[in-house]
């Protein structure tokens, strides 16, 4: 057990350079499997294929990614939108967590951003964003109910949710430095939140 579990281990470590060096689809099994001292045999015992060892890469990140979402959702579904008063800076501890959440996986937020082309995570940005609206559209409802004469704009809902995603995906594209990160991306997070009180809902027909 011990022993699996060091090769194992090995081959993750030695998996994620490979995938971050050539993308899922050019990495190279043998080449992973040769730098461990391990044959291909092992790949397949211990992930089945290079799907499911790409999968142990960046599944744990991604798993913990959601977590935070959801209790993130969770917490925002109890606002009483007829007493919310917009404060600036009043989601700054969500945004530290993302950002820190992020950057403490940084090589595995980039596999899955940039490098999971013809692996299961190919569309995983489209697959959080429809997550994003799945939870803003029960938000924004509540929202509407609370703003008499007034509707869900769907379209600017969607918007918003795939700015949102396009932000952070900017974000660790360009920006390396966590602290540099942080600083950067909260004052965007302060204009969608702006942008989302303002524009998501329309007049009712």
């Amino acid at each position: 057990m011990g022993e699996n579990n060091e090769s194992r281990q090995k081959l993750l470590e030695i998996a994620r350079r490979e995938f971050l060096a050539n993308g899922y689809q050019k990495a190279s099994l043998r080449k992973i499997c040769n730098e461990a001292g391990l044959t291909t045999g092992a790949v397949y015992f211990l992930f089945q294929d290079k799907s499911g060892l790409f999968q142990a890469v960046v599944d744990e990140p991604l798993a913990r990614l959601r977590e935070t979402m959801e209790r993130h959702f969770h917490e925002e579904a109890d606002s009483d939108f007829t007493a919310y008063v917009r404060v600036r800076g009043d989601h700054d501890h969500f945004t530290e967590e993302l950002v820190t959440l992020l950057y403490d996986y940084y090589d595995e937020m980039t596999l899955l951003l940039h490098k999971s082309q013809g692996s299961a995570y190919e569309d995983i940005t489209d697959r959080i964003t429809a997550q994003l609206d799945d939870y803003y559209i029960t938000l924004a409802e509540r929202y509407a109910a609370a703003c008499p004469g007034k509707q869900v704009n769907r379209y600017m809902l969607h918007w918003f949710s795939h700015e949102q995603i396009h932000s952070f995906v900017h974000l660790l594209t360009h920006v390396r430095d966590r602290d540099e990160a942080l600083h950067d991306i909260q004052p965007v997070i302060e204009w969608l939140i702006d942008g989302w009180l303002n524009y998501v809902l329309e007049d009712a027909p």
